[in-house]
């Protein structure tokens, strides 16, 4: 029979183990206290990777997470050797505005006692048509630039009360257009004329962002009343569209003294979406052609409820202390009124309005 090994053998080799790893312990413990500015450093910024050399360098170039880089080619400061950030480099996620959310907008009452497309329409029709607020200037020729060929009127108030016109005396002001393939950008090139940084939003432009001069930038974005729904690969989408609210936080900008938009019957959602999220607030002034001839985008319901809805729009936006400065007529357009000659009507309005609270 093989020999027994003794039991202090094994009691021996399990104290040396635990004496070893106690005195492993104590090493650790007084180099920690040895160096106690290893305990303060942020373990998060010693983890995280050093600027590259080239990014420092490179304006444009915005650090994201993983180190990488996005670079913005079309952004340009207004002002040489100025300390501002470039106009449109992306703001990191927390810079951006928080937004109010509300998910209707709040329909007015009836305008009879019972549903009537005859009363909808007149009241609707005459509050279109019927000015809050006075503005004697709104004419652009005294704007660098501006050319009588314009095809239509986009009427701004240039009034001493207001800041637009001091905005553009100091080279300060800011044009957004929204449109859809539209050659008409006499307006635009006047606005950038006189010092205003014009950003235009076409999807039917060939490049993603084009500079045209010091102020005037195209860009192959179609603002819309909805941001894509991430769960459909970006090459499935037929355009690249985005939020206005999405767009202004992305660009780094946060006013717009100037919203102009025609973009064919898609403008009652994106109303509808600006003043859900309070963007109408970071705004100075509205000119938005209005198509009446149909509901529009995803405007649904009965005629009386259609234009019930377009009226209940607008006065949010006179809640919000929007007035109504000037109403254009388009008598070159068909005479309709979802899809009926009826009520003398144009199938097409131009409107503007100030928002009097703007500093």
């Amino acid at each position: 029979m093989p020999k027994e090994r003794p039991l202090w053998r094994g009691a021996a080799f399990r104290l040396c183990l635990l004496s070893a790893a106690l005195f492993l312990c104590l090493q650790l413990g007084m180099r920690r206290s040895w160096c106690p500015e290893e305990k303060s450093r942020d373990p998060a910024a010693a983890r995280a990777p050093a600027p590259s050399r080239g990014a420092e360098q490179r304006p444009g170039a915005v650090a994201v997470a993983g180190g990488g880089r996005r670079r913005v080619t079309y952004v340009r400061s207004g002002r040489r050797g100025s300390a501002e950030p470039a106009c449109c480099a992306p703001q990191p996620p927390g810079s951006r505005r928080r937004k109010t959310v509300r998910w209707h907008i709040e329909l007015q009452p009836w305008a009879s006692p019972t549903p009537s497309l005859n009363y909808e329409a007149s009241r609707f029709l005459k509050y279109i048509s019927t000015s809050q607020i006075s503005c004697e200037h709104m004419n652009l020729n005294s704007l660098k630039g501006y050319s009588e060929t314009t095809k239509k009127p986009w009427s701004i108030c240039l009034d001493e009360r207001f800041s637009l016109i001091h905005r553009i005396r100091s080279k300060q002001c800011r044009l957004y257009s929204l449109g859809l393939g539209n050659d008409d950008n006499q307006f635009e090139l006047s606005m950038a004329n006189s010092g205003c940084e014009v950003h235009r939003f076409d999807p039917s432009i060939k490049s993603a962002h084009i500079q045209e001069g010091r102020h005037l930038w195209y860009h192959r974005l179609s603002i819309d009343w909805r941001d894509p729904n991430p769960a459909i690969a970006a090459h499935k989408l037929h355009s690249n569209t985005k939020k206005l609210g999405t767009v202004l936080n992305e660009f780094g900008h946060q006013k717009i003294d100037v919203l102009k938009a025609d973009v064919e019957s898609a403008e009652w959602k994106i109303l509808e979406n600006l003043i859900l999220e309070d963007v109408v607030e970071q705004i100075g002034q509205l000119v938005f052609e209005v198509h009446i001839h149909w509901p529009g985008f995803e405007v649904s319901g009965n005629d009386s409820t259609v234009v019930r809805y377009w009226y209940s729009l607008l006065r949010e936006l006179e809640l919000k202390d929007f007035r109504l400065f000037h109403t254009y007529k388009d008598l070159s357009k068909p005479q309709m009124f979802l899809k009926k000659e009826a009520f003398n009507a144009s199938s097409c309005y131009t409107l503007s309005w100030v928002n009097t609270r703007w500093k």
